[in-house]
């Protein structure tokens, strides 16, 4: 999607955005509890000019409790913890960040531009600031030969942080896999049960306490929701259902996996 040139990355003019937002609350007033901040990452932007646009978030939608944003870890990197605090404060409850992987070399196969550690340092900055995670992990990212190292290291990477939200998609390739071989001429896709069979192993890796956690993207074969660890067990064993008895299990059908 983002390499579309309608897509292309660019930050909108300061003037543009607090004009949507006044517009917003002309139209929607008290009507808006959450507010997510689209659509790129857009923690990229200077911290004067995320708090000029949170404070006009509580003046023109006084109703807002929650803003919400991606956040790539890299940009991360360029604001300190109290900066941070201060977007926090001013509003900024929630970041969504896209780990994709706690393994290093599926993370540079794929050309992600972060590593275990990298990813590891924003979640601990964000818990350090008060701001909420949501972390996406991608089952089958690493393909056949790299199944196991990227579930057992992704969960390793979850361990250490313990997010307050979780979740999982399952990799899709809208060319059939052209351009990824290119890059990676040996990965070879994972089937419906190699899928399943990884993110049983992921899981079951995990040693979390009260992380929230949901595989019902559109990507997933199977939609699966709880309380980590609560309902690992549960879980688990609704992940061997699929795997071993597949008719007893309701699986998407591959139609609705369409993006």
């Amino acid at each position: 999607m983002y390499r579309l040139p309608q897509k292309r990355f660019r930050a909108r003019e300061a003037a543009e955005v607090l004009e949507g937002i006044r517009r917003a609350g002309e139209r929607l007033g008290d009507q808006v509890r959450r507010l997510f901040l689209a659509d790129g990452d857009a923690l990229v932007l200077p911290t004067r000019r995320l708090l000029i646009y949170l404070q006009a978030i509580r003046t023109h939608l006084p109703s807002v409790h929650r803003v919400s944003s991606y956040c790539l870890a890299r940009n991360l990197r360029k604001k300190t913890v109290s900066e941070l605090k201060e977007l926090q404060e001013a509003g900024l409850k929630l970041a969504y960040l896209g780990a994709e992987s706690g393994d290093d070399m599926v993370l540079a196969r794929v050309s992600k531009g972060e590593t275990f550690a990298s990813n590891r340092e924003a979640l601990d900055k964000l818990a350090q600031a008060g701001i909420r995670r949501s972390v996406m992990i991608i089952t089958g990212l690493g393909g056949e030969s790299m199944s196991a190292s990227h579930a057992e290291r992704s969960a390793r990477l979850i361990n250490v942080t313990a997010p307050e939200y979780l979740s999982t998609l399952m990799l899709m390739l809208s060319d059939g896999g052209a351009r990824y071989r290119d890059a990676w001429p040996d990965w070879r896709p994972l089937s419906q049960s190699g899928l399943l069979r990884e993110l049983e192993r992921f899981l079951s890796g995990l040693e979390l306490r009260r992380t929230i956690f949901r595989s019902d993207h559109a990507s997933n074969w199977l939609a699966l929701k709880g309380t980590l660890g609560a309902d690992k067990r549960r879980l688990v064993a609704q992940l061997r259902a699929a795997i071993e008895r597949p008719e007893t299990v309701p699986l998407r059908a591959a139609w609705m996996r369409g993006l």
